[in-house]
């Protein structure tokens, strides 16, 4: 496996390579069970003395991340009983692979064939209330009315007339775009992708969000940035704290979800977006506006996207259409302008020689034609299970758990007691046919967090209630239980 140590941090060496291996372990990518190298091993491989392994071990078991043996080695805890079939092979030559993976967080916690009776952990929107139907009748219609789409490569760029649609439709929201300046992508999360293998190398300085999306963090922690969270209030990023980090640590690139952001919820004001288009200018850096829920509005129409401002080029604008339109369709686009553009074609190129041109065709009447009000009738339907949900909380959730209602979006985020210990729930909560997204996961470093996020629109709405309430009934039981702990006499 690969590490990269950083020999002048002031992170100690040891506190480097188990933040690096509990990072691994928490994603899933080192299973329970695996044997870790040696230390031997793993100090010849990473040049360090194998007194800094061994305390990095010893780290790592203090936190009850790995059981170490004298003369068997360390392993990652807690493993499994049952084994699969291929685990029952002799696999552990494969730990002298090398990766470059340091965290997957989203492949272990995103993962949609997860069936549960309430999943509150996607957010994404129930199927039933998807125009698939009527996706596939127009799939089928050009199949058979022109079967020559299937056997032509489509442009890097992807297919002009969609690109021409997806301009007119930004336009119309005030990113102000014509057909050449669009690159359609598989999904925002390639998009993002694109973004980071281009611009973002070892050691450059990425600004985030603290919490935001988790796949985000996946891809530049991947890239091996540097990492640098900024706090949140109920006005968005955190400016001033941004703005004086960025004097120490100059930015790369600063990635923002600035409309009903994930997983909070929270829109960043009008003043803070300009504040933010201003620094990026004075630093010369990249600003990648992640816009998945703009057009989930229940209250209001939200401020402007920062692309809207934006007369330099230094916003990557990245508007999915999978949520609201077809997720497995996979259609995102990016909106970049000058060299920033040709650059993303060329990673797009080499990545997947373009986007399935079948599916950008098949897509092209509905959001031609059908979009705008599929998405009135689907702020109708989200807004009514958003309306169900609060309710629900406010009803029965315990007098210490918080939450602020969101004016968009699909996810509440939801403040939990410290006393109450979100493994413990996540494990109750399975045994209930319950899935929850824990706040932890959202932050880059391992970062405690209070949080879950509860995504209120994949399930119905009767389905809604009977899970919430589920939930609640949990919470209250591990509240009730802390307090009897903290009143049981010492003996």
């Amino acid at each position: 496996m690969h590490i990269e140590l950083s020999r002048n941090s002031s992170v100690k060496l040891y506190l480097q390579i188990a933040k690096t291996l509990a990072d691994r372990i928490q994603s899933g990518l080192l299973p329970q069970g695996t044997k870790l190298p040696s230390v031997r091993h793993l100090s010849s491989l990473l040049s360090v003395s194998p007194v800094t392994v061994s305390k990095a071990y010893a780290e790592l078991e203090s936190i009850h991340l790995v059981v170490c043996t004298q003369g068997k080695g360390c392993y990652v805890a807690e493993p499994s009983v049952s084994l699969h079939r291929e685990e029952a092979l002799d696999l552990s030559w494969q730990m002298s692979l090398i990766d470059y993976l340091p965290r997957a967080q989203l492949w272990r916690n995103f993962n949609h064939s997860r069936q549960v009776p309430y999943s509150f952990h996607i957010a994404a929107v129930q199927p039933e209330l998807l125009p698939t139907r009527e996706i596939i009748d127009d799939t089928r219609r050009l199949s058979s009315e022109d079967p020559d789409e299937m056997a032509v490569y489509g442009t890097f760029e992807g297919d002009v007339e969609l690109r021409e649609v997806f301009a007119v439709h930004l336009s119309e929201r005030g990113v102000r775009t014509e057909a050449e300046h669009l690159l359609v992508t598989s999904g925002a999360q390639q998009g993002i992708d694109l973004v980071a293998r281009t611009f973002v190398g070892p050691g450059d300085v990425v600004y985030m969000e603290a919490p935001t999306y988790t796949g985000a963090i996946d891809v530049f922690t991947s890239r091996g940035a540097k990492v640098v969270m900024i706090p949140m209030d109920e006005q968005g990023m955190r400016m001033d704290i941004l703005t004086r980090l960025c004097d120490t640590h100059p930015p790369k690139l600063i990635y923002t979800i600035p409309t009903f952001h994930n997983p909070t919820g929270i829109t960043l004001t009008t003043v803070r977006r300009m504040q933010l288009l201003d620094l990026a200018q004075s630093y010369h850096c990249l600003i990648v506006e992640d816009d998945p829920f703009s057009d989930l509005y229940y209250k209001t129409k939200p401020p402007l996207s920062i692309k809207a401002h934006d007369l330099s080029g230094h916003v990557i604008y990245i508007k999915s259409f999978s949520k609201t339109v077809a997720p497995g369709c996979r259609i995102a686009c990016v909106v970049a302008t000058g060299s920033v553009l040709d650059r993303l074609v060329a990673a797009k190129s080499t990545t997947d020689l373009g986007s399935p041109l079948l599916t950008q065709k098949a897509l092209l009447p509905f959001i031609r034609h059908r979009l705008d009000n599929h998405l009135v009738s689907l702020r109708d339907q989200m807004q009514d299970r958003l309306t169900t949900a609060l309710h629900t909380l406010q009803r029965f959730a315990p007098a210490e758990v918080t939450w602020q209602a969101p004016e968009g979006g699909l996810n509440i985020w939801i403040r939990l007691p410290p006393v109450v210990d979100i493994a413990e729930l996540g494990r109750l909560a399975d045994r209930e046919g319950i899935s929850f997204l824990p706040g932890g996961v959202c932050y880059a470093g391992g970062m405690e967090s209070n949080h879950i996020r509860i995504s209120f629109s994949y399930t119905a709405k009767d389905t809604l209630e009977a899970g919430l309430r589920k939930l609640c009934r949990l919470l209250g039981e591990l509240l009730d239980r802390s307090v009897i702990m903290e009143r049981r006499p010492i003996l």
